[in-house]
């Protein structure tokens, strides 16, 4: 072999290797709750997010923003994403979450409510349907799929500073107005702590359905009041004072 054969060979293979290192590197995010129609039960019984058979779904497309009307509320914060493993799994809606559609976890908007997210770095806005329940980080507002995340610019930052306007929910029937509200506790790093917090809380609130359950960050408790309105919600979280100084109280709407 000739030197120069020998040389341009050598710096092929530092081109290769050179490029096999770059790896792009991305944030995901914290567990939704399990679906609002769990049949745990208070004496022990589990509940996780059931996989689902069904490898895509077949989304309608949303209205075009100008469609929508005038925003019933608006709120500024930080939005992440989540993709893997959630994808192929049910939401808290019922239906299969596809990464690839336009939706977006919200921990107390109605179910079915279309948002717009605009990313307040880059003034990129989409239209997003609320089909689950998140994020379950303090300071964060919104989780979106990974295609909304791509379609505001969130997806290569992780997080960003968006501001989020809720248009009228779909009126559901026999829906109450103020919503079906309950608490969950979490993530806890030691199962036998949300355990012990599950037996504290039957003990405290004898008509609440209490079942604690696993997810991919930690262990998670949540209780359901007798009368699942947002002031008793309210009040239930206000009296809960984790120890793991990692688990906090999330007040969310499960309809």
């Amino acid at each position: 072999m000739s030197v120069r054969t020998g040389c341009a060979a050598a710096l092929s293979a530092l081109a290769l290797m050179a490029s096999g290192c770059h790896r792009e590197t991305t944030r995901a995010y914290q567990p939704p709750p399990p679906p609002a129609t769990s049949t745990a039960a208070n004496n022990g019984g589990r509940s996780a997010r059931p996989d689902s058979g069904a490898d895509s779904t077949t989304v309608a497309p949303l209205p075009a923003p100008n469609s929508l009307g005038k925003p019933v509320s608006t709120e500024i914060g930080l939005a992440s994403w989540y993709g893997p493993p959630y994808a192929g799994r049910k939401g808290a809606d019922g239906t299969v979450y596809d990464q690839n559609a336009m939706t977006a976890a919200h921990l107390t908007l109605p179910m079915g409510t279309m948002v717009r997210v605009t990313n307040l770095t880059n003034n990129q806005s989409v239209v997003v349907k609320i089909t689950d329940r998140g994020p379950f980080v303090r300071g964060r507002i919104i989780d979106l799929s990974l295609a909304a995340a791509k379609a505001t610019g969130v997806y290569r930052a992780g997080v960003a500073k968006v501001k989020v306007e809720a248009f009228a929910a779909p009126v559901r029937a026999n829906a109450d107005p103020g919503g079906h509200w309950c608490v969950q506790v979490g993530a806890f790093t030691r199962e036998s702590d949300a355990v012990k917090l599950k037996e504290d809380l039957l003990r405290r609130y004898t008509t609440a359905k209490v079942i604690e359950f696993s997810g991919p960050t930690g262990y998670w408790v949540r209780v359901s009041p007798k009368f699942p309105d947002k002031r008793n919600a309210t009040e239930v979280a206000d009296g809960i004072h984790p120890k793991d100084p990692a688990a906090e109280p999330y007040l969310i709407r499960t309809d």
